[in-house]
Parts: structure tokens; C-alpha cells; sequence
């Protein structure tokens, strides 16, 4: 069993490879492709896979363009940080839909898919499909936090956060008017429950909200460094691994 994963991302394809590798040791990958004039290259000159892992926003362009050249294709897994894709991807042979960063238990279980689709051939993949549309669209992501301020709590709108900051431990909410108050979760567990339309990830310490990046400017080794509403005494830096989707994710 074969499969091509299609990410402009190296660190992405290579986490990737590796849980498929650990979850899947039966699937050889046979292709690595980073954008869509390599992608298009292969597909001339390679025979079609069993699988695709498709990333959607390429640099030179949409996944969508490689699969538009091709007659017939195999199912595809697609990989993305946004969810607007989904009901145009389900209509190329789309097995899963899975956002970016790839979750374990996702990709497992949109590997259980892929077997169980190849085994049963009489179980039709629309039904996949549609729970997995409803899924991702249902979903219900965090629209208040409880801070405790001395002896009370006080709800606070989502809409009125600017950023997450961790330090020393700790993760504290920035409000657009500059107050800041401890709150008991991760970095990682507000990825989960916040809209990734509004918020974004930006490196290990912050989270910030789009309303916050008022000025975005290059910096050394691929990075960017922002200036945020209301400031902050740190240096905002993207990390490099997370600029690209970073990008995209501003030019919703």
C-alpha cells in the first residue's frame, strides 16, 4: 500500500510521515511533494498511489490544482489550518478532512476509514463523509472564560481577548484594554476549544487573536516579528515553523 503526502511545510511532512509510519507501518510513502508544479511533475511521472495526504494552501497555490489535472485519483486525506475547505474538498474523493496541527487520534481514526473503505466495498464513503462535514461544522468552540478577580468571578467574552501569554507556568488572558488574569489552561488545550478563524498560535508562548496584529514585520531566519494592540514587553515573533500557515491565516 502506497501513499504521497503534499505539504509545503518540511517539519509538517515530516511529523506527518512519522505518525503515519507509527500508526500505519503498512503504507509506504512513496512522495514528498512540496508544492504544486512538483506535485503536477509526479503525478506525470509516477504511478497513481493508493493514498494522498493533501495539504490545501500550497505556496504556488490549492491542492485542488493538482487534483484537477488528474482523470481518476485515489481517496485523499486532506490536511489543512482551516476549515472553509471542507465541503469543496469532500467533493475530490475526499475520504477525511483533518486540521492543522494533525491530531493522533484524527489521523488514526481517518486511517480506520481508509481500511475499512478498501475492505467493504459495498459501504458507500458518502456516509463518512457527511458525519465528518457535520462534525467540523458543529463543533462548539469556547466563547467565554471565568477569571477570578479577589473573591469574585467574572466572565469575560472571547471577543474581548486580544492574546494568551504563557509565562513562568502560567497562562494569562490579555484583554483589548490592557488587563491581564491567570487562567487554568494550556497553550495547547485553547487551541482545541478556541475558532481558529479568530485565533492563531504563534510560537510556544502566545496565542494571539486577529484583532490584536496591528503591524507585522520581516525578521532574521524566516520569522516575523509583530507589534500587538495592547503591547506587550516581549518581542511577538512567529516562530518559522508557523509563519506560512500564519500567512494564510491573516489573508482569510
Amino acid at each position: 500500500m502506497t501513499a504521497i503526502i503534499v505539504e509545503d511545510e518540511n517539519i509538517a511532512s515530516r511529523r506527518l510521515a512519522n505518525l503515519i509510519k507509527e500508526l500505519a507501518p503498512e503504507i509506504e510513502i512513496t512522495g514528498q511533494i512540496t508544492s504544486v508544479e512538483n506535485g503536477l511533475h509526479w503525478f506525470k511521472n509516477n504511478p497513481l498511489p493508493d493514498l494522498i495526504f493533501l495539504d490545501i494552501q500550497l505556496n504556488d497555490g490549492y491542492g485542488f490544482d493538482i487534483l484537477d489535472t488528474l482523470e481518476d485519483h485515489p481517496p485523499v486525506i486532506f490536511t489543512t489550518a482551516y476549515n472553509e475547505y471542507a465541503i469543496r474538498g469532500f467533493k475530490y474523493n475526499g475520504l477525511d478532512y483533518l486540521l492543522k496541527p494533525i491530531d493522533k487520534n484524527d489521523l488514526k481514526n481517518a486511517l480506520v476509514k481508509y481500511r475499512k473503505n478498501n475492505t467493504d466495498v459495498h459501504k458507500s464513503i458518502d456516509e463518512y463523509k457527511f458525519e465528518h462535514i457535520k462534525s467540523l461544522f458543529s463543533k462548539e468552540y469556547k466563547r467565554r472564560f471565568m477569571i477570578k478577580i479577589g473573591n469574585q468571578f467574572n466572565t469575560f467574552n472571547v471577543d474581548d481577548i486580544a492574546y494568551f501569554k504563557s509565562h513562568e507556568g502560567v497562562i494569562f488572558l490579555h484583554s483589548h484594554l490592557g488587563k491581564k488574569y491567570p487562567i487554568e489552561y494550556s497553550i495547547d488545550q485553547l487551541e482545541d476549544i478556541l475558532n481558529p478563524i479568530h485565533f492563531f498560535r504563534i510560537n510556544r508562548k502566545f496565542m494571539v487573536s486577529v484583532k490584536a496584529v496591528i503591524e507585522i514585520h520581516s525578521y532574521f531566519n524566516s520569522r516575523l516579528l509583530l507589534k500587538l494592540n495592547p503591547q506587550n514587553e516581549d518581542q511577538i515573533i512567529v516562530s518559522r515553523e508557523r509563519t506560512s500557515n500564519f500567512k494564510k491565516w491573516l489573508d482569510l
